[in-house]
C-alpha cells in the first residue's frame, strides 16, 4: 500500500511546539536540571572509579574507604534523582496533559457548529486522549531527556578526548551513519505511524457507534455484519503495524550492529593498552564507563525516534483541530450598551428576517432563497414543511450557529420610530432557550440536566418547570430529581426524557424560546396539555414552533410553511 505525503512540514510542527510548550514548561525545566544533576553525578562517579581502582590495586595513593563512601553517595545522588523524577511525573506530568486536553476541548466547543462535522466523534476522543498524551510526553519528558542526553555525550567525548584521543574517535565514527539512518528512518515513518492513528481513531468509531446503536443492529441483525467490519479494519491496522515494526526492526539492527562493533574495537585498543603497561585497570575501567556514556545519548536517540515520529504525527492532528474556525466573539459585533439595556428589559422581543439566502456548500441547492418572515414578540409560531425544507436550518441561523450568505436576521423591540433593533449574532444567543430534536439528556442526575437551563435553580423552581413541561412524573420516583439518568437519558422513556429537556429549557430565562419536534415522543393529549401550559405561562415570551404535527397549529397564533427550493 502506498502511504501519502504527510501535511505539515517539519518546520510548521516545531513552531507549532513551541508555541503550546509554554504550558509545559515547569515540568520540562524540573525534568532538566534532575536529569543534568544525575548525568554530573554519573561522570564525577567514573573519575571516582577510576580512583578507587587504581588504589585498590596500588597504583595509586589515597585513602580507600573515604573514595568508597565518595562513590557510594554518588550513586545514591543517581538513585534519589530517578526517585524525583518519578515524582514529578506523577505530581506534575498528570495536570499538564489535563490543562492541555481542556485547551483543546474547549475549543471545541467555542467553534464554529458547521466546522466540525467532517471529525468523527471517535476520532476526536482518540485525538484528545491518545495524540494529546503523546504531545505532553514529547515536551515534559523526552525533550528534557534529550538535552541531558547531549549534554552526557559532549562531557563524556570531552573526558575521554583529554584522556585518549584516538578511542574518542573510533567511538564517535559510526555518528554519520547514525545521522543518515535518522533522517531516512523519520520520513519514512512519519507516513507510516499517520496510518495507523488514523487506523485507530476508525476503530475506535466503528466500535463506539456500534454501542450506540446497538438496537439498531440488533434489529436489523446486523452484529455479525458490523464485527466483519471491525475486522476488516483491525486486518488493515495490523498490516500497518507490521510494516512498521520491520522497518524499525531493520534500522535497529543495523544501528546496533554500527554501535556494538566500534564499541568493541574500542575495546581491543583499550586491552592492549592494558597490555602494554600504557593504563592502568583504573584508566581501563573509567574507559569502558566513558565508552557506554557516550554510545548510550546516541542509542537512546534511535530509541527515541519511534517516540518523535509519533509526537509529530499526533502534533498533525492536533493542529487540525486548532484550525477549525471559532466563532465570531469580536467585540464589534456585540449590540452597544443601550440597544442591549432595551433589550433586556423589555417583556418581549421578536426576531425578522429579510431577503435571506443561505446554502451549505457553494454547489449544493439554495436552502432559503430572499426569505423573509417577521416572528413578532409575543407570538407563537407554528413552522410546517416537509424534510429538507429548511426549518432546522431556519433555526440554526437565529441562533447565529450559521451564518446568512445574504439577507439580514434581526432581533428588535418595539414597532416604528420606537423600534430597537439588533443583528443576530454570538452576543444575541443569550436570549434564547432552545429544545432539539430527539433525546438529548446527559449522564447524570435529573437535578444536574435541569442545571444546563439555569445552574442556580431552586428545587422549588424547578419542579415549577418540570410542572409546565407535564413531568410530574419526577415527584414520584424513588430519589425524585436526583435519580440517575444513564447515557442518553438511560432509564427514562422517550417520552419523559424529552419532557425533563423541555423543563430544562424552559428553565432558563429566555425572550425566545425554540422547539424542534420537542413533542415528538408525547401522545396528542399529553402535547397539549404541555402546549396550553407553556402558552398561558410564558404569554409574553416568542414561541417557535418545528413539527410536523397539525394538531401543533390550534394553539398557534401564526403559522407558516416552508416550502423546499429546487435552486
Amino acid at each position: 500500500m502506498k502511504f501519502n505525503k504527510t501535511k505539515y512540514n517539519t518546520k510548521t510542527i516545531i513552531s507549532w511546539l513551541w508555541r503550546h510548550h509554554k504550558g509545559c514548561r515547569r515540568q520540562a525545566i524540573l525534568n532538566m536540571i534532575v536529569g543534568l544533576i544525575q548525568v554530573t553525578a554519573g561522570l564525577v562517579g567514573v573519575e571516582f572509579l577510576r580512583r578507587l581502582t587504581d588504589i585498590a590495586t596500588g597504583k595509586a595513593e589515597g585513602t580507600l574507604l573515604v573514595m568508597a563512601l565518595i562513590y557510594v553517595g554518588l550513586i545514591v545522588i543517581e538513585f534519589l534523582c530517578n526517585i524525583f523524577h518519578t515524582w514529578i511525573a506523577a505530581v506534575l506530568g498528570v495536570k499538564t496533559q489535563n490543562n492541555m486536553q481542556q485547551a483543546f476541548f474547549s475549543r471545541l466547543l467555542n467553534g464554529k457548529w458547521n466546522g466540525i462535522e467532517r471529525f468523527h466523534s471517535g476520532d476526536i476522543l482518540n485525538r484528545l486522549f491518545g495524540d494529546v498524551s503523546d504531545i505532553v510526553n514529547l515536551m515534559t519528558e523526552v525533550l528534557p531527556f534529550i538535552v541531558t542526553i547531549v549534554v552526557q555525550f559532549i562531557a563524556s567525548f570531552c573526558y575521554l578526548l583529554v584522556m585518549d584521543a584516538k578511542l574518542a574517535y573510533i567511538i564517535i565514527l559510526v555518528t554519520p551513519v547514525f545521522l543518515i539512518l535518522s533522517r531516512l528512518y523519520f520520513r519514512r515513518m512519519r507516513r507510516i505511524v499517520r496510518k495507523v492513528k488514523d487506523s485507530n481513531s476508525s476503530l475506535q468509531a466503528i466500535i463506539q457507534e456500534s454501542v450506540q446503536h446497538k438496537m439498531v443492529i440488533k434489529i436489523m441483525e446486523m452484529a455479525d455484519n458490523m464485527v466483519n467490519q471491525l475486522e476488516k479494519r483491525q486486518s488493515l491496522l495490523r498490516w500497518q503495524i507490521k510494516t512498521r515494526a520491520k522497518f524499525s526492526i531493520l534500522t535497529r539492527i543495523i544501528i546496533f550492529i554500527g554501535f556494538r562493533g566500534s564499541a568493541l574495537v574500542a575495546l581491543i585498543y583499550c586491552l592492549f593498552q592494558l597490555n602494554s603497561g600504557i593504563i592502568t585497570v583504573g584508566v581501563l575501567m573509567a574507559f569502558t564507563q566513558l565508552i557506554g556514556r557516550i554510545q548510550h545519548p546516541l542509542l537512546e536517540l534511535g530509541r527515541l525516534l519511534p517516540t518523535f515520529v509519533n509526537s509529530f504525527t499526533s502534533s498533525e492532528r492536533l493542529i487540525e483541530l486548532e484550525e477549525l474556525p471559532l466563532e465570531n466573539t469580536d467585540d464589534k459585533n456585540r449590540p452597544n450598551r443601550e440597544t442591549e439595556q432595551i433589550l433586556n428589559t423589555s417583556p418581549a422581543i421578536g426576531l425578522r428576517f429579510t431577503d435571506v439566502d443561505y446554502q451549505y456548500k457553494p454547489d449544493t441547492r439554495k436552502v432559503f432563497s430572499g426569505f423573509s418572515h417577521d416572528f413578532r414578540p409575543g407570538s407563537f409560531t407554528a413552522v410546517l414543511g416537509e424534510t429538507g425544507a429548511g426549518k432546522t436550518t431556519m433555526l440554526r441561523l437565529m441562533l447565529s450557529l450559521i451564518d446568512q450568505q445574504k439577507g439580514t436576521i434581526e432581533l428588535y423591540s418595539g414597532n416604528g420610530e420606537n423600534e430597537t433593533k439588533t443583528d443576530a449574532c454570538f452576543f444575541t444567543r443569550r436570549y434564547f432557550s432552545y429544545v432539539p430534536q430527539g433525546n438529548t439528556l446527559f449522564s447524570g442526575s435529573i437535578r444536574e440536566n435541569l442545571r444546563f437551563g439555569n445552574p442556580d435553580a431552586t428545587s422549588e423552581q424547578m419542579f415549577d418547570a418540570l410542572h409546565t413541561a407535564q413531568a410530574d412524573f419526577v415527584k414520584e420516583l424513588p430519589n425524585g430529581l436526583d435519580t440517575k439518568c444513564g447515557e442518553g437519558g438511560g432509564g427514562l422513556s422517550e417520552g419523559q426524557a424529552q419532557r425533563i429537556a423541555i423543563a430544562r429549557a424552559i428553565l432558563r430565562p429566555c425572550k425566545i424560546l425554540l422547539l424542534d419536534e420537542a413533542t415528538s415522543a408525547l401522545d396528542i393529549a399529553t402535547e397539549k396539555k404541555l402546549l396550553k401550559s407553556i402558552k398561558e405561562k410564558y404569554a409574553d415570551t416568542t414561541l417557535i414552533f418545528i413539527t410536523h404535527r397539525l394538531s401543533t397549529v390550534e394553539f398557534a397564533t401564526e403559522q407558516i410553511t416552508l416550502e423546499r427550493n429546487e435552486e
